[in-house]
């Protein structure tokens, strides 16, 4: 069983940074891998970053360049530092821990032009 717990979300200005947090509570296991996706009003959620267990990561294209995944393990927390942060930014974030499919419950981010 494992619990994750988003924060960090909020409102900013274009060209603005924001770092989300999400902290895992539970399975050493389910923690091994994990995510960050998002969804905006009336669209799909969408893949964002993975960062594997042996320390590889994936970007989105719309992020690559700007987001950067990160985790601290002494802290059982998974971070995304968002830099550049753009209108199409705005959505809900989720963080995901894959092998458990288990999803926390969002973090909602706001970017203004």
């Amino acid at each position: 069983q494992v619990r994750l717990v988003e924060s960090g979300g909020g409102s900013v200005q274009a060209g603005g940074s924001m770092r989300l947090s999400c902290v895992v509570f539970g399975s050493a296991y389910c923690d091994l891998d994990m995510s960050w996706y998002r969804q905006a009003p009336g669209k799909d959620r969408e893949f964002v970053s993975r960062l594997y267990v042996t320390g590889r990561t994936t970007y989105a294209d719309s992020v690559k360049g700007r987001f950067t995944i990160s985790r601290d393990n002494a802290k059982n927390t998974l971070y995304l530092q968002m830099n550049s942060l753009k209108p199409e930014d705005t959505a809900m974030y989720y963080c995901k821990a894959d092998r458990c499919r288990t999803w926390g419950q969002g973090t909602q981010v706001t970017v203004s032009s």
